[in-house]
C-alpha cells in the first residue's frame, strides 16, 4: 500500500485529499434538493401564484371584451404617459446618476457623507410623502412654483410633474448600482492610457465606460421598472386629468373601485407583459455587452 502511494504523483494525492475533505465538510445550508424545493415553493408563493391569479381573472373576459378594456382611448393615453415618462426619467437618471456616482467615488469635498446619505432618501421616504413634498414645492403657490408659473413654466399637475416624481424615486437605483463598480475599477488602466497619450474623453469612452456599462444598464432597468409601477409619489403631483396626466396604475385603481376586477386585471396584464418584454431587451443588451467585453479582453 505504501509503495502504491509513493508511486502516485503528488498532485493526484493532493487532489484526493481535497476531494475527501470536501465530502466530509459540513454544509452550512441543507442539501441541494431541499434548498431548491424551498426556493421554488417560496418563489411560487410570492410571485408565480399571484401572477397566475392575475391571468386567470383576465381569462373571464372574452377576446373582444379584453381588447375593448385595454385599448380604450383613456387607457391608451395612460400607457403613453406611463411608459413615456418612465423611459424619459430613466434616461435622465442614467446620465445624472452616473455623474453623481462619479463625484461620490472620485472626489473628496465637505459634506460628502451627507450627500451620499441623501441619495438613499427616496428609498426611506414614503412615496406619498415624496409626492406631497414635490407638489408643495412645484404647485402654483409653492416655494418654486410661485416663481415659475408667472414665466409660463407649469410643472405641477402636468406630465412634467410626473417625470420629476419618477426621476426622484429612480435616481438611487442608478447611483447605488454604478457606485461600487466605479470604486472597484482599476485606476492603473486609466494611468496606462494616459501614459500612452489618450485624452480624457478617450479614457472615459474606451476604458471606463465599457467596464461600467452592465451596471449602468442594470440601474437603468431597475429605475425604469420602478417608475412604471410607481403610484404614491405621482398621484399628488400629476393632477390625474384623464387623457392628460393620468397614469396607468391610477386607471387600475379606478377600475377596482368600480368593482371592474376583470378590466383592472386586463390592464395590469398588459403592463406586466410590456414591462417583461422591455426588461428582456435590456437583459439581452447586457449579455451582448458582456460577450463583447470578453471577446475584446
Amino acid at each position: 500500500m505504501s509503495a502504491a502511494l509513493s508511486a502516485t504523483p503528488p498532485a493526484a494525492v493532493a487532489l484526493a485529499r481535497h476531494v475527501g475533505s470536501k465530502r466530509t465538510a459540513k454544509r452550512v445550508l441543507p442539501g441541494f434538493r431541499l434548498t431548491l424545493g424551498y426556493t421554488v415553493f417560496y418563489l411560487s408563493l410570492i410571485v408565480l401564484i399571484p401572477l397566475s391569479a392575475l391571468f386567470f381573472k383576465t381569462f373571464s373576459l372574452s377576446w373582444e371584451q379584453f381588447v375593448a378594456a385595454v385599448t380604450s382611448p383613456r387607457v391608451l393615453a395612460s400607457y403613453r404617459l406611463t411608459f413615456g415618462a418612465s423611459l424619459f426619467a430613466a434616461v435622465v437618471n442614467l446620465v445624472f446618476g452616473l455623474l453623481l456616482a462619479w463625484v461620490l467615488v472620485r472626489y473628496k469635498f465637505p459634506g460628502k457623507k451627507i450627500v451620499d446619505a441623501l441619495v438613499d432618501l427616496p428609498f426611506a421616504l414614503p412615496t406619498a410623502v415624496a409626492g406631497i413634498s414635490l407638489t408643495a414645492l412645484l404647485a402654483g403657490n409653492g416655494w418654486l412654483g410661485q416663481y415659475l408659473e408667472p414665466m409660463g413654466i407649469k410643472l405641477a399637475f402636468t406630465p412634467a410633474g410626473v417625470v420629476i416624481a419618477l426621476i426622484f424615486i429612480g435616481l438611487p437605483f442608478v447611483v447605488r448600482t454604478v457606485q461600487p463598480v466605479l470604486e472597484d475599477a482599476e485606476k492603473e488602466l486609466e494611468e496606462a492610457a494616459t501614459s500612452l497619450g489618450a485624452t480624457r474623453l478617450q479614457i472615459f469612452t474606451k476604458v471606463i465606460l465599457p467596464s461600467i456599462t452592465p451596471a449602468l444598464l442594470t440601474g437603468f432597468a431597475m429605475a425604469f421598472a420602478r417608475a412604471i409601477g410607481e403610484y404614491g409619489s405621482v398621484i399628488f403631483i400629476a393632477g390625474n386629468m384623464p387623457m392628460i396626466s393620468e397614469i396607468t396604475p391610477l386607471i387600475i385603481i379606478g377600475k377596482l373601485e368600480q368593482y371592474d376586477y376583470a378590466g383592472a386585471t386586463a390592464v395590469a396584464v398588459v403592463m406586466l407583459v410590456l414591462s417583461f418584454i422591455l426588461l428582456l431587451v435590456i437583459n439581452a443588451l447586457q449579455a451582448w455587452q458582456r460577450r463583447n467585453a470578453g471577446a475584446v479582453a
